[in-house]
């Protein structure tokens, strides 16, 4: 065994990163610029590339921060609604909050845990500007009714791909569909990972020309180009509006310049990985995450698995079973109307969304991330089955379970 816990531990997720992303850094840190430069300029246009279909691409510190200013330029304010789904992590609905609206929150289907359009079109009053639908784990959602219900009501479609590069829906990748804007993340865990980042990817130019102005504090020029050497006086700048600090930097992008080269391989990778998971656990009380539609691509940015009333541990106890083996895994995700904020200010009631509800008292996300072995893998196969596999648990100790559950949620 290795000699220490860091060693024998398997985290949940690493970031791939090779002396490509390395070498492009210390390029960066020769060259002396940090801020939003040459580098972050030339991310942009290869992420506009790869994506095709005509799109504008515009970088961006977060995912969040993508999300924020997209529904600014969409023309967000105070006192209209956005339609979007509980199951999702804060920052979908809290950048709604940040302009002062507010999100209605719908359940989701129980097979992909996506946002269900028919849910969508029930919650749709006058107040409503627009729809955010997640992709979860990178299976995109049911794009076509959504901008169908979108188009019949006069709605923004913002969507969170967070988990999306390089899904595709009916044979388009996510970024390049009919929506108003697309948002990525680049989060450490994410499947292309800058550390933190993110993308607003749109066909829209207003809504393009908007962000750009709002993310770097309402400035009329960014900062690559009033310090660029030039022979024309570059000082001068005009506050057009009250914006943000959301601009990249030419660090992070430097390292997205190459993690993008990566994203055929690491895409092929990610299925193999999904697709052992699959054939090896299969004949557990386990439900398998939904696949995507044939002809379609799913990103595989999470490996969600949900235990079956019959499974003889509860979710808790595996997660932490897991964990005393040495193995990582996490929870994607607690619904936002278990958490005190989301609970409280809108008055949510825990069965008001009963397959979010249903979902999170049993999923677990296991490990999938490319610097995974096939040995490591392995490893959480056995783990798994091995906890799996045993005689189920009596009704009492079972009962027990629950009760300690139903403590926990009560808890959120």
């Amino acid at each position: 065994m290795p000699t220490t816990n860091h060693e024998w531990f398997l985290a949940f997720s690493r970031p791939d990163l090779d002396e490509e992303e390395i070498g492009e850094v210390c390029d960066t840190l020769r060259a002396g610029w940090l801020t939003t430069g040459p580098k972050t300029h030339r991310f942009e246009d290869d992420f506009a590339r790869y994506l095709g279909s005509g799109v504008q691409a515009l970088a961006v510190n977060s995912g969040t921060a993508g999300l924020h200013l997209a529904l600014e330029a969409a023309g967000l304010r105070d006192g209209d609604e956005v339609v979007t789904t509980v199951y999702t992590f804060t920052a979908t609905a809290e950048v709604i909050r940040y302009l002062r609206a507010s999100p209605v929150f719908v359940d989701v289907r129980p097979d992909t845990l996506n946002i269900d359009p028919e849910a969508v079109e029930s919650a749709i009053t006058q107040r409503t500007k627009a729809i955010i639908p997640v992709h979860f784990a990178g299976l995109p959602c049911d794009m076509d009714a959504i901008l169908k219900i979108a188009s019949r009501h006069g709605l923004k479609v913002i969507e969170d791909a967070a988990h999306a590069l390089p899904a595709t829906s009916r044979g388009a990748l996510v970024g390049t569909l009919d929506s108003s804007a697309t948002v990525f993340s680049f989060y450490a865990t994410k499947t292309l990972a800058t550390g933190e980042g993110g993308m607003v990817v749109t066909r829209d130019p207003q809504l393009a020309a908007r962000c750009r102005i709002m993310r770097l504090h309402g400035i009329d020029r960014d900062a690559f180009g009033r310090y660029a050497p030039s022979p024309e006086p570059s000082w001068y700048y005009r506050v057009v509006a009250p914006g943000y600090k959301y601009n990249m930097t030419d660090v992070a992008a430097a390292i997205g310049i190459h993690q993008l080269r990566k994203q055929d391989r690491f895409l092929r990778r990610r299925e193999e990985l999904a697709r052992r998971y699959h054939e090896a656990l299969r004949d557990l009380c386990l439900q398998l995450p939904a696949c995507a539609p044939a002809g379609d691509i799913h990103a595989w940015h999470l490996y969600v698995v949900r235990l079956n009333d019959d499974a003889p541990v509860s979710r808790d106890e595996l997660i932490a079973e897991m964990a005393a083996r040495g193995i990582g895994a996490s929870v994607h995700f607690i619904p936002l109307h278990f958490h005190p904020y989301w609970r409280d200010t809108l008055g949510l009631r825990p069965e008001a969304f009963p397959n979010a509800a249903r979902a999170y008292r049993s999923v677990v996300s296991l490990p999938l991330y490319t610097r995974m072995s096939d040995g490591d893998q392995e490893r959480v196969i056995r783990t798994v089955r091995s906890i799996l596999s045993r005689p189920r648990r009596s009704f009492a100790a079972s009962r027990i379970v629950h009760s300690e559950q139903s403590n926990t949620e009560a808890l959120l």
